[in-house]
C-alpha cells in the first residue's frame, strides 16, 4: 500500500475529509469531525488507526507489525508498520473497522447528517 492508496481509501468513505491540524506531513482522516485514520505523508511507513481496546491487545500479540499508536492513546489507537509483512487485504479491514468504530460514537445528529450525505 503507498500513501496516494491509502488516501483515496479513506476518502471514498461517506462523509470523510482530510486535513493536517498537527503538522505539514501529518495527514488526518475525519468522518464528521472525529478521527479514524492517520500517517505520515513524507514517511509512509505505519498508519496509525483507531481499535476497540480488546482487539488492539489481541492484535498486538498476534501481529508484529501491529504497535501502540506512537503519540496517541495506546489503549484506542494502533500504529500498523507497512513494511510488506501486513497483507493489504487485512489493512483494509482495519481501516473499515477504525471508521465504524468512529462511526458508532457519532451523536445521533451527526449520524443523521452523515446518512443524508
Amino acid at each position: 500500500m503507498n500513501v496516494e492508496g491509502f488516501r483515496s481509501y479513506c476518502l471514498a468513505k461517506k462523509g470523510v475529509t482530510e486535513e493536517f491540524p498537527f503538522d505539514e506531513s501529518t495527514l488526518v482522516f475525519k468522518v464528521m469531525g472525529k478521527m479514524f485514520a492517520l500517517a505520515d505523508v513524507d514517511d509512509f511507513t505505519a498508519i496509525n488507526l483507531k481499535v476497540d481496546p480488546e482487539t488492539g491487545v489481541e492484535l498486538r500479540e498476534r501481529y508484529a507489525f501491529v504497535k501502540p499508536a506512537f503519540h496517541m492513546n495506546k489503549k484506542h489507537w494502533m500504529t500498523v508498520v507497512l513494511d510488506g509483512e501486513a497483507p493489504e487485504r487485512l489493512v483494509l479491514g482495519w481501516i473499515d473497522e477504525s471508521y465504524s468504530l468512529v462511526v458508532k460514537k457519532l451523536t445521533k445528529s451527526q449520524k443523521l447528517a452523515l446518512e443524508a450525505l
